[in-house]
């Protein structure tokens, strides 16, 4: 018989470097950044140059660093080729990771009925077809070209070609690749694929719990982006308590700060700057209430400094 008890199918995952069960007593992470720091701020949703200077402007007024932006969020496409350039400088100059949502994406594809279905949606961001993957990749040297070298994929495939380009130097060597929530990994063995696959940091699904958390870790030692507040599309969490544990069994890691309605109604072209100004102030004052909580519980969490040497900075 090939039946195989419970306790067998653990071991046999364990052999691999994967948690047999999520590890419930929550052990701390031994690991950090390679400054020494547990956690690190990460804003999501840069998506102007006006964005990004009030987002530098509330951090500063509140005596926060920011370590890393996700930048054009509704797609780079709809940046102008100078507006681009100039977050990169911006962001090299303030020392901040710079991480840009490449324009091209599944609902761009007038072919791409799927997923505008309630149940096609659930098929996931992968690019439909060779065309489609050549259109994303056009549009990431757009923002090489203009000095930006972290870039969130949400495509295994497109991981995966990336990586190799980045090997073989067809793109700079120094490009990082964050792979999206919207790849829809929230386990120890989905992130063990995305590290094989050349992924530099990782946003596991929003709704993940601490013992899930802890297990990931185990498994992987790339950073782990977690979100402290989400869109109330995602089901609008927000753990701001639970941050200096999920600090604690995850390090190193991102706290993510994105609250709003939907991804789909924040991160349209149409949205006026203005707006987004605000909104980006609204976040940065949530990453500040956050690190209040954080330094009144006192159990020794280390945050790095503005311009930590391992940030991936663009090229002005």
């Amino acid at each position: 018989m090939m039946a195989k008890n419970i306790d067998e199918i653990r071991s046999f995952i364990e052999e691999m470097g994967i948690p047999g069960r999520d590890p419930w007593a929550l052990p701390s992470s031994p690991l950090t950044f390679p400054d020494g720091a547990n956690c690190r701020i990460e804003i999501a949703g840069v998506e102007r140059p006006s964005t990004l200077k009030a987002m530098i402007d509330e951090a500063k007024k509140r005596k926060i660093v920011v370590h890393r932006a996700i930048a054009t969020v509704g797609g780079s496409t709809y940046c102008t080729f100078d507006e681009l350039e100039e977050m990169a400088a911006t962001a090299k100059f303030e020392g901040i990771e710079l991480v840009a949502t490449i324009g091209h994406r599944k609902g761009w594809d007038c072919g791409s009925r799927e997923m505008a279905s309630p149940e096609g949606c659930m098929q996931g961001f992968r690019l439909r077809g060779s065309d489609n993957i050549s259109y994303w990749f056009e549009d990431l040297f757009r923002a090489i070209d203009a000095g930006i070298r972290g870039f969130l994929v949400f495509d295994e495939g497109i991981l995966s070609i990336a990586s190799e380009m980045r090997r073989k130097n067809f793109i700079p060597s120094e490009t990082i690749f964050k792979f999206s929530v919207f790849g829809g990994y929230c386990s120890a063995a989905g992130v063990k694929v995305l590290e094989k696959l050349g992924a530099n940091t990782m946003n596991p699904s929003s709704d993940v719990s601490l013992p899930i958390l802890a297990g990931i870790r185990k498994a992987s030692k790339m950073p782990l982006d977690v979100y402290i507040i989400v869109v109330d599309s995602f089901g609008g969490m927000f753990r701001a308590y639970e941050a200096p544990e999920i600090i604690r069994v995850s390090s190193p890691c991102y706290l993510k700060y994105e609250p709003g309605t939907s991804e789909g109604d924040i991160y349209k072209p149409w949205v006026s700057e203005s707006w987004h100004e605000e909104l980006i102030r609204q976040k940065v004052k949530l990453a500040a209430i956050t690190r209040e909580i954080i330094d009144k519980r006192g159990i020794g969490l280390k945050m790095s400094g503005q311009g930590a040497p391992d940030l991936v900075l663009p090229v002005a």
